[in-house]
């Protein structure tokens, strides 16, 4: 795969006349399946994108529709065929899940469905408009001070830990705070509570941490950094 399949391209005709083929970075959600498997230059395609939400190319900008999401998936860093995204580009990502095998029942039912899997019917569960309409909700969620405070004191602690040999960016403070918005509001709250920052916290910072050498002989891992960080930062009190 090249950057043109993900970005676009110009197509020519013999006449010299020119089109933009726009690709599939110009949809609402981009699936990446296997990312790691594509190569630094393709996977770079994504970074202007994913920051700046627009492309450009041939020094023609193209800004991207909106809402716009890239969701990507990743196999083990280390197999055969793998080419590790940058810590630039990791950090771009809001969120990282990591995923575990299914239970045997769920293997079960997948691979009694695999016929009707391989063939989806695919409907639109919502529409742009309201996906634009939840975020400006969203955005009405109060955040206290004491909670901003707390989200501060968690990025800067990593940043000064001893296992840590690069701390997260403020990217990673952002995450927080916007998605405990969220999950307030899936909650049905309007404000934010420190448990949804504990909630969060491994998944927005634990991809943005680099281990010293020397810890990761030890087998300290990302988690057991954050989770040692949760237990030593005061917890601030509620306030609706």
């Amino acid at each position: 795969m090249m950057p043109a399949d993900i970005t676009g391209f110009y197509l020519y005709s013999p006449t010299g006349d020119s089109r933009f083929v726009d690709g599939p970075i110009f949809a609402n959600v981009v699936l990446a399946d296997e990312l790691n498997r594509t190569t630094p230059r393709t996977q770079a395609a994504l970074l202007e994108a994913m920051q700046e939400n627009q492309v450009t190319i041939e020094k023609q900008t193209y800004p991207l529709t909106t809402p716009f999401m890239v969701i990507a998936t990743q196999v083990l860093t280390g197999a055969e065929g793998t080419y590790p995204l940058t810590d630039v580009q990791v950090d771009r990502f809001l969120l990282r899940v990591s995923s575990e095998h299914s239970p045997v029942d769920v293997e079960k039912e997948i691979i009694s469905n695999i016929d009707r899997i391989d063939e989806p019917e695919i409907h639109p569960v919502s529409t742009p408009e309201e996906i634009k309409e939840l975020q400006a909700l969203v955005k009405g969620i109060h955040v206290s001070p004491g909670i901003v405070e707390y989200i501060v004191s968690i990025v800067d602690s990593l940043r000064s830990d001893p296992d840590v040999l690069a701390g997260p960016s403020i990217r990673s403070g952002i995450a927080l705070f916007k998605c405990s918005r969220v999950l307030a509001a899936l909650d049905m709250r309007d404000f934010v509570i420190p448990d949804d920052i504990k909630y969060l916290a491994r998944h927005a910072l634990e991809h943005r941490i680099l281990i010293k050498p020397e810890a990761e002989m030890d087998d300290v891992s990302p988690e057991m950094i954050v989770d040692r960080i949760l237990e030593s930062v005061p917890v601030p009190g509620i306030e609706a």
